[in-house]
């Protein structure tokens, strides 16, 4: 079992910034990826940035340029440093961990860009 944490969500004016955190705890020795996924009411779950247990990282086309992905293996958290952020980054941000057999996801934080 892998639990997760995020924090960081919260009302910010378009233009500003956030930095979201994820803290993962029990069974992790066998991640291979963390990732950040939002979702607004009535859509799917995209994702928004991933990083594999070897440093690699990609993102959706939206937020290239503007979010960063990171992680500090020590505290076993991922990071999402967001900029320039935009109304239409406004959605329930969630954390997801995953290994070959399992993935498990965080509750979610909420993130509005005011215009």
């Amino acid at each position: 079992q892998v639990q997760l944490v995020e924090s960081g969500g919260g009302l910010v004016q378009a233009g500003g910034s956030l930095r979201l955190s994820c803290v993962a705890s029990g069974s992790t020795l066998s991640m291979i990826s963390m990732g950040w996924y939002r979702q607004v009411p009535g859509k799917q779950r995209d994702l928004v940035a991933r990083i594999s247990s070897g440093g690699s990282s990609n993102y959706a086309d939206s937020v290239k340029g503007r979010f960063t992905i990171s992680r500090d293996n020590a505290k076993n958290t991922v990071y999402l440093q967001m900029n320039s952020l935009k109304p239409e980054d406004t959605a329930v941000y969630y954390c997801k961990w995953q290994s070959w057999s399992y993935e498990y996801w965080g509750q979610g934080t909420q993130v509005t860009v005011s215009s």
